[in-house]
């Protein structure tokens, strides 16, 4: 069981490399590349780690905890098969998709 607990802090730093990826990938021009590709991985982890971590001041009730990490794992999805590389993209889908069932399965 810490597995999947350790699991689910490597696919949230996915999650952050692949916003970081797409953002410097996806736009033109230095400080587009900046702003999307530093700014969006940081708004990600601002709003999850005031929201959604275990330690968070503010905690969302269950189910906008769950709607939260779903857009977030979500978008992570979308940023990195908008990138080209929707292979991964699945792979990494279906990975958090049984990391959230076990996580919950497991009350952890």
């Amino acid at each position: 069981m810490v597995i999947n607990i350790a699991l689910r802090f490597i696919l949230e730093v996915c999650a952050l490399v692949f916003f970081t990826y797409w953002g410097f990938q996806s736009s033109q021009g230095i400080l587009k590349k900046l702003v999307l590709g530093i700014g969006s991985p940081m708004l990600i982890a601002i709003i999850w780690g005031v929201f959604g971590s275990p330690a968070a001041p503010i905690p969302a009730q269950v189910f906008l905890r769950i709607l939260l990490e779903l857009l977030i794992f979500g978008l992570a999805t979308l940023a990195l098969y908008s990138s080209g590389k929707p292979t991964l993209a699945i792979i990494y889908a279906i990975i958090v998709v049984i990391n959230l069932i076990l996580l919950y399965i497991w009350d952890q």
